[in-house]
């Protein structure tokens, strides 16, 4: 990195922040700090809303804390399971505050949840009446059960004499009070353990780069049962006094967005990409004929150059009224995202913050920001956070290694997993990437991931998924290792195609065969512009979408990957 880097700029320019140190300190400063503001807008049936202030939030908080405090809950590991709202999170704040917090995924089979459950040895647990039902007839007759309904009961009428929830002592700063586990089934999962501290750290450190004001409003949309949305797209707006309003569902996004009219949103690549296709094909149909042409070819971004500056305006209002008229600021993660879609919606007017985090670092560890952006890099490490570079290539490109109080204190019950991906204080992301002189980091794939060739050449399958998402006709692809007619390692790229966008170029809806081809012809383009070795050598054209986790990216494992 040259001495006087964008990165050592950026380091002198960070905003200040408050540090919580704990949740409990988090939830009281917000009362004191922003009492009467809102900090949920719930609805109430329809065109009826509920909000709820940071003061009456403490409240409600106490309440939820001294109810698993009578259960006598006090170190207890305490599940919460079911979709977004304010109950969910104010299950997950007192439940890290009395004892440990162990988020699970709503799209769980029952009998997962209860191996689960089982597993961190849970004694309560929130989740839905039919979720409850099913698990009791599995015997777990030493759990607590409280549907959400019960919850509302608590929060509305318990005790709220704060006096024992201010007599808890602080968690320590190694102490475990949130359980992660990183995956879908009981099977295979590890278990993440987090500290307040390290999630806190987290808070602390996107604040100090990314300013979300007490005025900024968010809708979250993604599984809070992830860091990611959890300490993003919950936490630290909370801790900012932004208030927060809930999707109804992925389907129902776009018309959310303009009920709430958030100013903020937290997103994945998957629904940015949605959204970006959307919008292109509304505007090629609404914009002056001499312009249709260049929203019909082109990415928004370099459509939108091409347009005079008045017309640029009148595009961004357009689109920002869609969205609700407030949207400013877009955060997005959790998968690889396209430069083009960074460009697309920063030349609609909206910051469009791309980041890299996993959730053993609560999450994040990498991102843009309020003073650099650069849309084919995912940042810079954030404040607190070292990254470095283990074994690089002639390239530059080795497993990228993070260091930080967000780095997490192991995997549950497995000592010998954690010993594996700490080396000498830093942790083995599995994740490759270079840094440039800049200091900007690049991901360049998952380790695990690289296909090697049989003349020792690694492919990042990300990298030639990239190329194929910036096709419009592409609408999903995973890019695999496969065998060719010799039994050599080639690439493979399973594609499912856009057929609305393949019929509005042929003008009629598409066959299979005509599908086939669409698809074949940009893989002839890409491979005329990548190295022999990268070439896809087979391509597979599906009839049905690949298998998706809860947050919508493609899984890497399973029948996607055959």
């Amino acid at each position: 990195m040259k001495k006087n880097s964008h990165y050592s700029k950026f380091l002198k320019k960070l905003y200040k922040a408050r540090r919580p140190a704990s949740f409990r300190d988090l939830v009281y400063n917000c009362a004191e700090t922003h009492a009467a503001k809102v900090a949920y807008q719930i609805r109430d049936g329809k065109d009826k809303y509920r909000f709820i202030t940071f003061a009456e939030v403490k409240d409600r908080y106490v309440r939820m804390c001294n109810y698993m405090l009578d259960q006598g809950m006090e170190g207890a590991h305490i599940a919460m399971i079911g979709p977004n709202s304010s109950d969910w999170c104010m299950s997950y704040l007192a439940a890290a505050t009395v004892g440990v917090a162990v988020p699970l995924d709503k799209e769980l089979h029952a009998a997962d949840v209860d191996n689960f459950i089982r597993t961190a040895d849970c004694k309560l647990l929130f989740a839905p009446k039919q979720v409850i039902d099913q698990l009791r007839e599995g015997g777990l007759d030493h759990v607590v059960f409280v549907d959400w309904d019960q919850v509302k009961e608590i929060e509305d009428n318990g005790d709220a004499d704060s006096s024992r929830v201010d007599q808890l002592p602080d968690p320590a700063k190694d102490e475990m009070r949130v359980l992660i586990f990183t995956s879908g089934t009981s099977g295979n999962a590890k278990g993440v353990c987090l500290s307040q501290n390290n999630i806190c750290s987290d808070i602390y450190f996107t604040n100090q780069m990314v300013n979300i004001r007490d005025t900024d409003k968010t809708l979250s949309i993604l599984p809070l049962h992830h860091t990611y949305e959890c300490t993003l797209g919950f936490m630290t707006v909370f801790s900012k006094g932004a208030c927060i309003s809930f999707a109804d569902g992925l389907t129902r996004v776009a018309q959310n967005m303009a009920e709430y009219k958030p100013s903020v949103i937290v997103v994945v690549p998957a629904l940015l990409q949605v959204l970006d296709s959307r919008i292109s094909k509304s505007l090629a149909g609404k914009v002056p004929a001499k312009y249709k042409k260049y929203f019909e070819t082109l990415t928004i971004a370099e459509a939108m150059a091409k347009c005079p500056f008045f017309v640029q305006i009148a595009i961004r209002s357009k689109v920002s009224k869609q969205f609700g008229g407030n949207l400013r600021l877009i955060i997005v993660g959790g998968a690889e995202v396209s430069p083009h879609l960074v460009d697309d919606f920063n030349s609609l007017g909206f910051r469009t913050l791309q980041g890299y985090g996993l959730t053993e670092c609560s999450p994040l560890v990498v991102g843009n920001n309020d003073f650099y952006l650069k849309a084919d890099s995912t940042g810079f490490p954030i404040p607190g956070v070292t990254i470095k570079i283990d074994d690089p290539n002639e390239e530059g490109i080795g497993e990228i290694m993070a260091a930080g109080e967000n780095v997490m204190l192991g995997y549950f019950n497995d000592q010998e997993a954690t010993d594996s991906v700490f080396d000498d204080g830093f942790f083995r992301t599995g994740d490759l990437g270079r840094i440039d002189e800049e200091g900007y980091v690049y991901i360049t794939g998952r380790k695990k991931n690289v296909i090697v060739t049989s003349n020792g050449k690694n492919i990042y399958p990300e990298e030639i998924e990239s190329r194929l998402q910036q096709y419009d006709i592409v609408q999903e692809c995973l890019v695999v290792p496969s065998k060719d007619k010799n039994n050599q390692t080639c690439v493979k790229a399973k594609v499912f195609p856009n057929t609305a966008a393949v019929a509005e170029k042929l003008g009629h809806e598409p066959s299979y065969a005509e599908l086939e081809k669409a698809v074949v012809d940009i893989v002839a383009e890409i491979n005329n512009q990548v190295a022999p070795y990268k070439r896809i050598r087979i391509t597979e054209v599906l009839r049905e979408e690949l298998e998706k986790t809860t947050t919508r990216k493609i899984r890497r494992f399973g029948k996607n990957m055959l």
